[in-house]
């Protein structure tokens, strides 16, 4: 790490050569001592963040690692070794560990073997995910924005918080049946946080593989109308209201849902909602997981180099598809989609490119939708209640307000919920006509405002 924010990186290309070239070296060195198969992914990362407090800029930070992970398989016996060390001696004692721990290991009875290419020893065709802005973004450029952002808070009487983030990382898996895929891609993010003398608060974020398409400017500006207009929030009777949800409440929805009843390994384990056809959601909703849509942060492959298939998730609010990594395919008798994660991963397959589909509505018509109803920014400290059903608890953060007569009327204080997103999605009466690309938990995603007919809110904070 150095102080003053600045990598040095390789051109997108020669990073991705480097990083598939390291990994068939690991790979042979772990065939050499007695793997009957082996996988390595190699990722490096050349990161780099501002960040910003009281409307001043107080750090800028920057990164460069690069991270080898074997997956080294003796028969049904697995082992996974991970090291930051790429040189002779570091990559000689990971292959030598994982040799020697994977003999403690228990048998995977269904182990069903590393996934194969495809399409023949073929490289994964690359995805739009690459911009030279991003790469070779300076301190001065991060800086640039975050003046923007500052501007608009001083303007409006309030004080920003926040981090621009950017980053270009090659990722490159080879294994010993015939996965070779490799891939450089950059990613930028702004967040921002404005709180106002009166204790009002504000949030705005966006995400893109190009830094200079965020408009850090119309960021700044949107926070801080947020803060001021949250100013002297009064509380309000808990119970079940309309609502109007902000697309960084609605990534919550979509990363849940991803999580809980997309992934193979939850429908495999009878913990989630997902059935074949069967009708979960309103008409307006259609979700689908694609790697290769630009609009969001594109990904050619997964962790384990399968390509990443676009996958129809909800269409029109019916179940239609899952993912699968390569276990949860074979277990299933089908083939990966391209959404394996790491190994070793307990966790299962889950969509990382999530893309809802966009209305017909403007934001100002969701809003006047509204007879007497909320307007909720985001969503904070979202937790499962009932993974079936889809039931999660969390509260309201940085901007809630009371909306009567289609028009907002003031600020409430924030509110706490327990809600199924399920029946949240089978509320949806309007979706917005634009869309935003956001990080959720669960990678990236391009989503909507919504219009909901009721969510149940349990409580209000004090503060």
């Amino acid at each position: 790490m150095v102080s003053d924010g600045t990598v040095t990186r390789a051109a997108p290309e020669e990073a991705a050569a480097e990083a598939l070239g390291l990994a068939e070296d690991v790979l042979g060195r772990a065939m050499r001592v007695g793997a009957t198969e082996a996988e390595v992914l190699v990722t490096t990362d050349d990161s780099a963040l501002t960040r910003f407090a009281n409307s001043e800029i107080h750090q800028n930070v920057a990164e460069s690692s690069r991270t080898v992970n074997l997956r080294f398989v003796a028969g049904k016996r697995i082992a996974v070794m991970s090291s930051g060390r790429t040189d002779v001696e570091g990559i000689r004692s990971l292959v030598n560990r994982a040799s020697a721990v994977v003999r403690t290991c228990e048998e995977l009875e269904d182990w069903a073997g590393l996934p194969k290419p495809a399409d023949g020893p073929a490289r994964v065709p690359q995805v739009a995910a690459w911009s030279e802005i991003t790469a070779g973004a300076t301190p001065e450029l991060r800086a640039e924005a975050v003046r923007a952002v500052i501007a608009a808070a001083d303007a409006a009487g309030v004080n920003a918080y926040g981090s621009f983030a950017t980053s270009a990382e090659a990722i490159a898996v080879a294994n010993s049946v015939g996965i070779r895929s490799s891939q450089s891609r950059t990613s930028s993010q702004l967040i921002t946080v404005h709180m106002s003398p009166d204790g009002g608060n504000g949030y705005a974020e966006a995400a893109a593989t190009d830094a200079s398409t965020i408009d850090a400017a119309a960021l700044g500006r949107e926070a801080a109308a947020k803060a001021k207009a949250s100013d002297n929030a009064v509380g309000l009777e808990p119970g079940d209201y309309p609502v109007v949800l902000e697309e960084y409440a609605v990534v919550d929805i979509t990363d849940y849902l991803g999580f809980l009843g997309f992934s193979a390994l939850a429908v495999q384990e009878g913990r989630s909602f997902y059935e074949a056809g069967r009708k979960v959601g309103s008409d307006l909703v259609s979700v689908v997981d694609d790697g290769g849509d630009a609009a969001g942060l594109p990904m050619a492959f997964d962790y384990e180099g399968v390509r990443k298939q676009r996958v129809p998730l909800l269409e029109r609010g019916v179940c239609q598809g899952i993912v699968y990594d390569s276990q949860t395919a074979a277990r299933a008798g089908t083939v990966s989609t391209g959404h394996g994660l790491p190994a070793p991963n307990p966790y299962g397959p889950f969509p990382l490119n999530s893309v809802m589909a966009a209305g017909t509505t403007s934001r100002e018509d969701l809003v006047a939708g509204l007879d007497r109803g909320l307007l909720v920014t985001r969503f904070h400290y979202t937790n499962t209640v009932h993974p079936k059903l889809a039931i999660i608890t969390g509260m309201t953060r940085d901007g809630t307000f009371l909306v009567e007569g289609g028009k907002v009327v003031g600020p409430v204080r924030n509110l706490r919920f327990t809600q199924s997103y399920l029946d949240a999605i089978a509320g949806v009466s309007a979706v917005a006509s634009t869309r935003k690309t956001l990080k959720g938990f669960l990678g990236s995603a391009v989503v909507p405002a919504v219009r909901i007919d009721a969510w149940t809110f349990t409580g209000a904070t004090e503060h």
